[in-house]
């Protein structure tokens, strides 16, 4: 067996398909682009879609990738199983519409069993068809597969509902007895069952039948290949590691964990490892999510980096590990991958500060979900209970990160069990709720066979002119038909020119619009949109007025009014683009953008609110550069030279061998394939009008540039007048001042009302105080306070410790909805064994609270201010009940 580094194997991998003709395609971002089915790019064809579906013809429709994926569908095995990653890289090569069966099969054994590639005895080798696919068994054996190496399996097809499907053929590599730990008899000892002897390491789905809405099965078109190999596994067959873990893309990171606990790793699988696993499969997907502009939040993909980075904490704890200590790991990370994924490392240093605040800041999130669990197994002793509820442990997990198997254990430690069966429920009720969050639109449509069909050029001429003089149809699509004459006044149909002024919507900016006319001037239709056809063309719907005929010649013109527009908002976007890298810093990246003739919308990463400050800072820079009247200047180059220049490239698109450059001055440089003005002066004026987040890690700005800005800071100014005016300002300058004059006049009211409000209070509170009564031997007094918070019902307990004014001390406090719970305990009553927090958690629920506290002082808080009678009336029972011994 060769001894292969993960480097060396994913080369290899890529080295061999690209001798068989494919183009190597660079791993793409983990955000998916344009997808709103997808939280992440989970698979390698996921970046594959826009091909395999027909609304993109690939330059080459053979390509092979390595691509990085995300997964977190079964996070809870993580760690305790051999090969579960959240992260991990797919092999995988495609053909679109290009070879299929014969091709894919031979290819797929030479790489495994060649010398000069993986070099694999083919005696391991075992393969899993789909029973009615007789072609794909006669192939395998064709090959070199022995027949009692070929097995049926029903499940070999790959369908995910309407749209492209198909069989798929599974591999495996037999790793020999030694990874038996099933009984020779057991039914799932076989390639293709549950166990660890038998390693699938490659499926091949054979594209080939459209599943239709009606549950038919039609042959595509073009059939397509699709393929997936798990580097990871893989890894472990060349390394002879037990799991995953054991290989040179975990190990690492492992030795360093356990150079910062006082734990070691005993390897082999064993449980005492789950957390050393868990930690490294963790800390590569926060690692990985956050360098391709992913950020912690609350909701989406943030979520799922704090929901990670919370469970590799708490494994850290279990290790010992009671500080701060993921973002040390992120280094080590970028090493191991730096060779496929150099960006890892070169923004290590950002990584390390983003992991290293949430990473502090949930270390005290954690100590209060310990003091949480603490609080409900108290309150389940107190109450007799003998099990933990499944929503409880879901909760701690949930908000704080304690894994189930975590809290089962503090649990088991005071003699509870844990309802396992309702925590399960509540985890499903949560992946339904994250299933119907995302769009249903299908994951991969079917090909659009008629657009594919359509192979004549299109020259696009809008950079140049914004009229075409004689533009003849090449095409003219109608009712799903191409057809030489249009449908009639009033509908709608798809043109394709040989030549066009009509920008195709693309990279954010918006399609042109404009007319049709014929030669003699008559208007015979209207373009009310652009989109790039699978060829590249520019495909126009238009709204016909009078038919358009192939064997005529038309004149195009766009709307130039709006063109100019978006002209100056997709410049504008350009040098708000350097601006927010210059203000902010470079680790910002566009996220989206949307231009249009009225306005425009830019999306960028970054981890908090812009200041008001910063957003000076960038609308300033912005109009320094319209005003410097920059020329904006277009090369077009190549790549490689386009790269020398300093050109930023958006996003992870792919260019081609030829670029646009658009340069303004020496303030920006960005490949960009769209419209822009001649010079910066032609945008007039730069105005931002909102700053918002949008999702996690990902801001927004709204902005408007020339006559909207202008009109936009007009209203602005109106507005301020009005203010002016109604707050009696002699002139609009002076209108803050005379804000902050009427409101020291309020702050002056209102402290006087606190003081009469304190008064009354006071007056409640001293007859309060003189009223103790006797229950069971102790002084109490007890009673409730409106409009009064947990920080007066904290001033009033000292003052009651300090006159020892009873035993026991129990305060209601209710504001609006919202209600408070303060119990006092007196030193010798503490002594004798009274606990201010037993009294708190018995009251608590009458307001539908929780709580808890020290000896001597407790407090809660609830939703339920109606209840707060009956809360000082349990208190009242609870010390009758109490011994007094």
């Amino acid at each position: 067996m060769k001894q292969l580094s993960s480097g060396e194997l994913r080369q290899m991998f890529l080295d061999f398909f690209h001798e068989k003709g494919h183009q190597i395609v660079p791993s793409a971002s983990l955000i998916p682009r344009d997808d709103p089915t997808l939280l992440w790019i989970n698979s390698g064809v996921a970046t594959m879609k826009k091909y395999f579906d027909g609304s993109v013809v690939p330059e080459n429709p053979r390509m092979t990738s390595s691509q990085k994926s995300i997964r977190t569908n079964d996070i809870e095995n993580v760690g305790k199983t051999a090969r579960h990653q959240t992260l991990f890289e797919m092999l995988g090569n495609f053909s679109v519409g290009d070879y299929f069966k014969a091709e894919a099969i031979p290819w797929a054994y030479e790489l495994l069993t060649s010398e000069r590639w993986f070099g694999w005895d083919p005696k391991r080798l075992f393969v899993t068809y789909y029973p009615k696919d007789q072609e794909t068994k006669a192939l395998w054996e064709k090959t070199g597969v022995s027949a009692d190496h070929l097995i049926p399996i029903k499940d070999n097809f790959w369908d995910i509902g309407q749209g492209p499907s198909g069989p798929d053929s599974e591999i495996f590599y037999d790793r020999g007895p030694a990874y038996d730990q099933l009984d020779p008899d057991d039914p799932e000892n076989y390639p293709g069952g549950e166990n660890e002897r038998y390693l699938e390491v490659w499926n091949i789905v054979f594209s080939q039948f459209n599943h239709t809405a009606d549950d038919h099965y039609e042959p595509l078109p073009r059939k397509n290949i699709d393929t997936g190999m798990g580097l990871e596994r893989v890894l472990s067959i060349f390394q002879d590691a037990p799991t995953n873990f054991e290989t040179d893309l975990f190990m690492p990171i492992i030795k360093k964990t356990a150079a910062l606990s006082d734990q070691r790793f005993y390897g082999k699988n064993q449980q005492d490892d789950v957390a050393f696993k868990v930690i490294a499969d963790h800390i590569r997907t926060i690692t990985f999510a956050i360098s391709d502009g992913a950020l912690p939040a609350n909701e989406g993909r943030g979520y799922v980096i704090r929901r990670l980075l919370r469970r590799a904490t708490v494994n850290g704890r279990q290790l010992g590990i009671k500080s701060a200590f993921l973002y040390q790991l992120v280094p080590v990370v970028g090493q191991i991958m730096q060779q496929h994924y150099p960006d890892v490392l070169r923004q290590s240093e950002y990584i390390q500060g983003l992991i290293r605040s949430e990473e502090e800041r949930f270390n005290a999130t954690l100590t209060d979900g310990l003091n949480l669990l603490d609080q409900v197994i108290n309150a389940a002793k107190s109450q007799n209970h003998t099990e933990i509820s499944g929503d409880q442990a879901f909760k701690l997990y949930d908000t704080y990160g304690f894994p189930l198997e975590l809290t089962t254990e503090y649990a088991s430690d005071h003699g509870l069990q844990v309802d396992a069966a309702g925590f399960n429920a509540e985890m499903e009720q949560q992946r339904t709720r994250a299933r119907k969050a995302r769009s249903d639109q299908g994951s991969m449509k079917v090909q659009r066979d008629l657009l594919l069909e359509i192979k004549q050029p299109s020259e696009y001429v809008g950079y140049q002119q914004l009229t075409v003089k004689a533009a003849k149809p090449v095409a003219i699509i109608a009712d799903e038909a191409i057809v030489s004459q249009s449908t009639g006044a009033g509908t709608t149909c798809e043109v394709v020119f040989d030549q066009t002024p009509f920008y195709a919507e693309m990279g954010g900016q918006v399609a042109d619009i404009g007319k049709i006319y014929t030669q003699a001037g008559t208007e015979v239709a209207e373009v009310v949109d652009v989109q790039h056809a699978p060829n590249g063309q520019n495909l126009h719907t238009v709204r016909i007025k009078e038919p358009l005929q192939t064997d005529q010649t038309y004149r195009l013109e766009v709307d130039r009014a709006y063109h100019r527009g978006v002209e100056r908002n997709h410049t504008a976007t350009h040098l708000l683009d350097q601006a927010l890298r210059t203000v902010l810093g470079n680790h910002t990246q566009q996220a989206g953008s949307l231009v249009k003739p009225e306005y425009l919308r830019f999306d960028f990463t970054h981890a908090k609110a812009v200041t008001q400050r910063e957003l000076a800072q960038v609308e300033r820079l912005v109009n320094q550069q319209i005003f410097a009247s920059l020329p904006v200047e277009t090369v077009v180059t190549s790549q490689a030279e386009g790269r020398k220049m300093g050109a930023i490239a958006l996003f992870d698109d792919k260019y081609g061998d030829q670029v646009r450059v658009v340069k303004a001055g020496d303030f920006s440089v960005e490949f960009c394939g769209g419209d822009h003005v001649q010079n910066t002066s032609q945008i007039g004026l730069f105005k931002i009008t909102n700053e918002t987040g949008i999702g996690a890690g990902i801001r927004r700005i709204e902005a408007l540039t020339s006559q909207p800005a202008f009109e936009y800071l007009n209203e602005q100014d109106r507005q301020l007048h009005k203010v002016a005016a109604a707050v009696k300002a002699p002139v609009v300058g002076q209108t803050f001042d005379r804000v902050s004059e009427l409101q020291q006049q309020i702050k002056s009211l209102e402290s006087k009302q606190e003081s009469l409000e304190a008064q009354l209070a006071q007056q409640a509170v001293h007859q309060l105080f003189s009223q103790p009564e006797t229950i069971n031997g102790r002084t109490l007094i007890a009673g409730s306070l409106a409009d009064t918070n947990m920080n007066q019902l904290r001033v009033l307990a000292d003052q009651w410790r300090e006159q020892h004014l009873s035993d026991v001390l129990v305060l209601g406090a209710t504001t609006g909805d919202k209600a408070n719970l303060l119990v006092a305990v007196a030193a010798n009553q503490v002594q004798a064994g009274l606990k201010a927090g037993d009294l708190i958690r018995a009251i608590a629920p009458q307001i539908d609270g929780g709580g808890g506290g020290r000896p001597n002082l407790a407090q809660a808080g609830g939703k339920n201010p109606a209840g707060m009678p009956q809360a000082l009336a349990a208190a009242r029972q609870w010390l009758t009940e109490v011994s007094t011994d």
